[in-house]
């Protein structure tokens, strides 16, 4: 049965897609300068020997887009969701001593979403858990926020992120929230072994059920002037001190 496609835009969501094996690609559309300066810029591959393409003027990918008002960059594919383990699956399988996942509560916005993907990928975490009800899984914005990130980290998606966080914790995980109430530095905390690393939505937080599955809760220390920061930038934080941790 043939899956369902859709399209991400931006330079580079589609050159990570192009790239990525597991990414089955259905079309490329793009404008004849954006090839130009891809194969340019990539000259030791051959981006699209099995991918058909399609060249647009640029008010052309424009209308492709549609509504969302994304910077294409002269660059739309139309692809597919690549394979997908579970959770379960992915903790059976996986023998790393040190593991690092982002559960996101009610985090829904496709920017942030997309954002705190590119931080977990360039700080090494090894998975992101969200619910599959919240999650935009086929946003432009999120794929072009995440700037080709989502081809390089596991999304699990569930259906409730309690049952998920006490699953994990029967697996060895130490569940850590980070919450504008906590009192505890996350930076003096020891980082070893399995954690989940718990976000909740910038409006609300985590919800009280659960914070009280969580073992920690955290806070970012930064000074008085301001209250807190953007969830992104939050999640970024965290995850480059944990990556500074595990280099040492």
């Amino acid at each position: 049965m043939k899956k369902t496609t859709f399209f991400i835009v931006g330079k580079h969501a589609v050159l990570e897609a192009l790239k990525n094996p597991h990414r089955k690609i259905e079309r490329i559309f793009l404008t004849e300068d954006a090839q130009k300066k891809l194969n340019r810029e990539n000259q030791n591959l051959n981006l699209f020997k099995k991918t058909s393409v399609f060249y647009k003027s640029r008010r052309e990918l424009d209308n492709l887009c549609g509504r969302d008002e994304t910077a294409h960059q002269g660059l739309v594919a139309e692809v597919e969701q690549l394979e997908e383990i579970t959770l379960k699956e992915f903790i059976i399988e996986n023998t790393k001593e040190n593991l690092n996942l982002i559960a996101l509560e009610e985090v829904t916005d496709p920017r942030n979403i997309g954002s705190i993907i590119r931080s977990a990928v360039a700080f090494n975490i090894d998975g992101i858990i969200v619910k599959e009800r919240s999650f935009p899984s086929k946003s432009k914005l999120l794929y072009k926020s995440a700037s080709g990130g989502t081809e390089h980290i596991k999304i699990f998606k569930v259906a409730n992120i309690n049952t998920a966080l006490k699953f994990l914790k029967t697996k060895e995980f130490w569940v850590s929230a980070f919450d504008i109430t906590a009192k505890k530095d996350f930076t003096k905390h020891d980082w070893s072994g399995k954690n989940i690393l718990l976000f909740g939505s910038e409006g609300f937080g985590i919800k009280a059920k659960t914070l009280a599955n969580s073992d920690f809760k955290f806070k970012v220390q930064m000074n008085d002037n301001i209250e807190s920061l953007n969830i992104s930038n939050t999640v970024s934080v965290v995850c480059h001190h944990i990556n500074q941790v595990f280099k040492k």
